[in-house]
């Protein structure tokens, strides 16, 4: 089936606010199914290569295509407020409900996105709009406090700072001349001068209140009543919502975790890919047409079990087997104070971790295969406590391991990481799995209290969603820590940790015996549209060691290149610098600057901004001084400027 391009429709809300639109219409009388994609990245530049590569597809199979910048961002009115804000989830119920009531619909919708489009696809669902009937959740959460990239067990992570910089970026691009007309400066300055930096609200919120609960499926599984598609990657780091959602919805749902990063499956890194398009079209006809596509024979929960996997600067293919995923058993295996895992050893081991612990972890968000992954973890094992185990039989782990231990720290507060590896007969450490924990919250993220100094407590560090199978003449390592920089920001003073290792263990869940199945692979391997390169960009990720300022420090460069979107002829770089340093011995020395500039251009007309965020930490402050600078052509034409402190005691 044939299709139209509808560059720009505009759909009017109740306030009078516009939303700007592009859709794909089948050719034919209808009425069509439609989905909607609705989120703040901009539909003219900035997921025009991903929406080029999906929409179509849908189109093609008799699917509209319903791709909406959402309130005060690309080309849309209004004023951008924060992320998955109440008025954010009321425009979308509204923008539903209009495309269920244009001749051309069936009046069925279903909602589609990956990560800002997946959370608010589960988000919207909960609040029922009669019209939407079926969801495809992408790399999203159910919990927005304890599972998402600004807090992690308690933990502050620097991926909050990072994300906070980049939708400060991200939203002080301009509207596009060409669909809003001569008014684009005006719009631009209006939201320029009243967009929010929102590091402040996130560390202002650090334990887990209702501004985390709102959004957060979650507070009531029941909420949701049309069917989910839940999709994620190992390689990511929402991994863990397929899993929750298939044991904790009571509508109708299937899961499915891949080998990926942070990208749609039918594009996503480390191979083998998925044939989204292809299930998604069974997924929507099935939901939104009433044609038996037999989706409800998928597994419950489809997972790629990944075995052999070695770090790599390039990781373009895992090996493993996809099976129908149930948690395996869990087996537990002491904590030996010989080293041991699964020794029966006692005695006490003390935990006394280097600050610069952690620069092997990669990032929580990735968009690559490359350092962008969790590297080789010998560096970050030789800094941490660690217990092995030598495999004579394989081991495949389908589940969350656990660490349940007992320690005594000498500070109110510290971290706890734990980490699982695969250790290779020549030594390569691959990360499995990791957990987190602000000892603070070891009962709950909403009334954090204070470690008793001195005194042993049991915890309980649950680590993320995997599924793993390590081979015969390979090692199982469990790696603890205090310290995991730069995944995780410090605790406010060096931490000394004492475990007993007596009463403490791992627990690993095992799954002797699982279904394999079959997942099918996309027809085109290459499905991403090729847009001009008029500059080529690059990615570097640097650790320095400053022995002489006794400092190590931490460098992420990413640039995009300059690229001409085809269809409306916009040129788009931007770019990331981050610069992260830290005392091994003083976690307050920590530092970090955070630049992330951005340029759209198109013939003589030219829109460029620089955003930046300097962050700081004192033993009982996070302190910020942050500013966007905007360009009209060469002349400066809008400047702003933040200054901040958050007390951080007791997070």
């Amino acid at each position: 089936m044939n299709f139209q391009l509808q560059e720009t429709v505009w759909i009017t809300l109740s306030d009078r606010v516009r939303l700007a639109a592009t859709i794909w219409m089948p050719d034919g009388p209808g009425p069509f199914p439609a989905v909607l994609e609705y989120l703040p990245y901009r539909r003219g530049d900035g997921t025009a290569p991903r929406d080029d590569s999906t929409y179509p597809a849908f189109a093609r199979e008799g699917i509209v295509g319903v791709r909406v910048d959402s309130r005060g961002q690309g080309d849309s009115d209004g004023l951008f407020d924060d992320e998955y804000s109440p008025q954010e989830m009321a425009d979308c119920c509204e923008v539903i409900a209009w495309i269920a009531a244009q001749d051309w619909s069936n009046g069925a919708v279903g909602m589609m996105g990956i990560s800002w489009g997946g959370f608010n696809g589960l988000q919207v669902a909960a609040l029922r709009p009669p019209a939407l009937k079926a969801v495809i959740s992408i790399a999203s959460t159910s919990d927005r406090y304890s599972d998402d990239i600004h807090y992690k067990g308690g933990c502050l992570l620097s991926a909050n700072v990072y994300w906070a910089g980049t939708m400060l970026s991200y939203s002080s691009r301009p509207p596009d001349p060409d669909v809003v007309g001569n008014r684009w400066a005006e719009i631009w300055r209006e939201r320029l001068e009243a967009e929010p930096l929102l590091l402040e609200t996130w560390l202002r919120h650090h334990h887990r209140d209702a501004y985390w609960q709102h959004g957060s499926i979650c507070e009531d599984w029941g909420a949701i009543q049309c069917p989910v598609w839940v999709i994620a990657g190992w390689a990511d780091g929402y991994r863990n919502t397929p899993a929750a959602l298939a044991a904790n919805l009571r509508a109708p749902v299937k899961a499915m975790t891949g080998p990926w990063v942070h990208k749609y499956p039918h594009f996503a890194w480390p191979k083998p890919r998925a044939d989204f398009l292809g299930m998604a079209t069974d997924w929507w006809h099935h939901w939104l047409s009433g044609e038996d596509r037999c989706v409800e024979d998928w597994a419950g929960h489809a997972a790629f079990v990944i075995e052999n996997a070695r770090p790599s600067t390039w990781r373009g293919e895992d090996a493993g087997r996809w099976v129908a995923a149930t948690p395996g058993a869990m087996r537990r295996l002491p904590l030996g104070a010989d080293g041991v895992l699964g020794s029966e050893a006692g005695g006490d081991m003390l935990i006394a971790t280097p600050q610069h612990c952690g620069t092997a972890s990669g990032e929580y968000f990735t968009l690559a295969p490359n350092a962008d992954m969790a590297a080789d973890q010998r560096a970050d094992d030789a800094l941490s406590v660690c217990w092995e185990r030598a495999l004579d039989t394989e081991m495949t782990i389908i589940g969350r391991p656990v660490v349940e231990a007992k320690v005594t720290i000498d500070q109110p507060q510290g971290n706890l990481i734990a980490r699982l590896m695969d250790v290779h007969p020549d030594g390569t450490s691959t990360l499995i799995a990791r957990g987190v924990l602000n000892l603070c919250h070891r009962d709950g993220n909403a009334d954090p209290q204070p470690m008793p100094i001195g005194q042993a407590v049991s915890i309980r560090v649950r680590l993320d969603e995997t599924a793993y199978r390590v081979l015969p003449g390979h090692r199982l390592r469990l790696a603890l820590s205090t310290a995991y920089w730069l995944l995780v920001l410090p605790s406010p003073a060096p931490v000394e940790m004492v475990v007993s290792a007596g009463a403490s263990a791992l627990e690993v869940p095992i799954a002797d015996t699982a279904q394999e199945i079959t997942i099918p692979e996309p027809a085109d391997p290459d499905p991403l549209p090729k847009y001009p390169v008029l500059a080529e960009g690059s990615t570097r990720r640097e650790v320095q060691h400053d022995l002489s300022a006794g400092l190590v420090r931490y460098r992420i460069w990413e640039d995009s290149g300059l690229t001409r979107i085809l269809r409306n002829g916009m040129e788009c770089q931007d770019t990331r610098d981050e610069m992260w340093e830290i005392d091994p011995a003083d976690p307050t020395s920590c530092r970090g600057t955070l630049t992330f500039t951005t340029l759209r251009q198109r013939g003589a007309w030219s829109a460029r901004t620089e955003a930046q965020i300097n962050f700081r930490m004192t033993a009982t402050t996070w302190e910020v001084g942050a500013s966007l600078t905007a360009w009209n052509g060469e002349e400066v034409f809008v400047k702003r400027d933040w200054a901040f402190t958050v007390d951080r005691r007791m997070v």
